[in-house]
């Protein structure tokens, strides 16, 4: 069915596109749940869930059409399904680029899915030609919803922004923080100073790489797999000049390497399975497991058959059992992959089922609190710009 839906992008005048709904049936179609809620879980863990600050780090809602603050019966989440699985915070990130015939072994950068996409949904012209402007327009969107939702989506910038939201969300829960990050540094077209760009319109969180080497330095998934480039060192030193974060997800395992060696702050992995519960390509091993922990850093753990094996809650929890059991409870936490073309146990209102799942593990009530957001809040206080 994919394959016959991008053949239909391909083949379709895009004019027709709109209409016919492609980009809808394609959203549908490649943003699939194993079991459609509601979802039930023990009494205890919704108690539990229903006082945990939530956090997830890593959700592509924004590169379909669909409205972040209206309800809708496909994809993984939108903001009324997010309040309703008591998430407290977002990342959402910005997927500029992806080759056609999508593997996770081998990518070139000559080719992109995201062009025509863009054209269905009906983007501004200057998305078309322009990484850059893809993100931007992203960004802008999250914006605009924040804007429109009456203080139920709130965007992060800083330090003080996350301190004042926790604050509100204390006294009134039924909101959602967001943080903008791009999935691989391609928009910033080869020059340092766009990192300035991403900046100023909101982004706080650099994925370096996607699923092809660019500029900056190799994927898991590329052609040659290599480090940083002499561009990619410079952009490191500049990411940390201003406190954006740095995201592995999907860097190469040289990759990885070279940003431990120079980095001066934590990093994080914002979606992610790991070796020693399910073997695959971008997997972190036990050795990343350890150098990301000993930097101070984050991983979270994806939801999704190629980082856990498996479409299963117990596959998350197992992942998550074996890095706590790594490195400690205050390195893990939750990456979804929400809508990033990817088939999951859950939507987003299914998110206390990792709770009863963490629960039926043997993880005490503050261990949870940890995992499922606590750790993600503590980093983002320490790392963001201050105002």
């Amino acid at each position: 069915m994919r394959k016959l839906l991008l053949a239909l992008l391909l083949l379709v005048p895009l004019s027709a596109l709109a209409v016919l709904g492609l980009p809808s049936l394609l959203d549908a179609k490649m943003n699939s749940v194993a079991s459609p809620p509601p979802y039930s879980t023990s009494a205890g863990a919704q108690k539990l869930h229903q006082g945990l600050f939530v956090a997830d780090l890593h959700d592509d809602a924004l590169l379909w059409e669909r409205d972040l603050l209206k309800r809708y019966d496909y994809g993984h989440s939108d903001l009324p399904r997010m309040l309703e699985g008591r998430l407290g915070l977002q990342v959402f990130s910005t997927v500029t680029k992806t080759p056609r015939g999508l593997n996770m072994e081998s990518n070139g950068a000559d080719s992109d899915n995201i062009t025509l996409l863009a054209m269905a949904q009906r983007w501004p012209r200057e998305t078309w030609s322009s990484l850059l402007q893809r993100a931007l327009y992203q960004a802008q969107k999250l914006r605009d919803a924040a804007a429109g939702s009456d203080g139920r989506l709130v965007l992060i910038r800083s330090r003080e922004d996350l301190a004042g939201f926790i604050a509100a969300w204390q006294q009134d829960p039924r909101r959602v923080a967001g943080l903008l990050a791009t999935e691989g540094l391609q928009p910033i077209e080869g020059k340092l100073e766009n990192i300035d760009v991403l900046f100023d319109a909101g982004f706080r969180i650099a994925g370096l790489t996607h699923f092809f080497d660019n500029e900056v330095g190799g994927s898991a998934h590329g052609l040659n797999k290599g480090g940083l480039t002499p561009l990619g060192r410079q952009v490191i030193a500049r990411l940390e000049e201003k406190a954006m974060l740095v995201d592995l997800a999907h860097a190469s395992r040289p990759l990885i390497d070279d940003v431990l060696a120079m980095a001066t702050r934590p990093v994080l992995v914002s979606h992610t399975g790991v070796e020693g519960t399910c073997p695959g390509t971008r997997n972190l091993s036990d050795k990343h497991i350890q150098a990301i922990a000993a930097k101070g850093g984050v991983i979270g753990i994806g939801y999704w058959s190629t980082a856990v094996c498996d479409t299963s809650v117990a596959a998350i929890v197992k992942a998550i059992r074996y890095t706590v059991d790594q490195v400690g409870v205050e390195h893990v936490a939750l990456g979804s992959d929400f809508n990033g073309t990817v088939h999951t146990p859950f939507d987003v209102t299914g998110l206390a089922q990792i709770t009863e799942g963490l629960q039926q593990a043997g993880f005490d009530d503050s261990a949870i609190a940890a995992i499922m957001g606590g750790n993600v809040q503590r980093l983002l206080l320490a790392s963001l710009p201050e105002q």
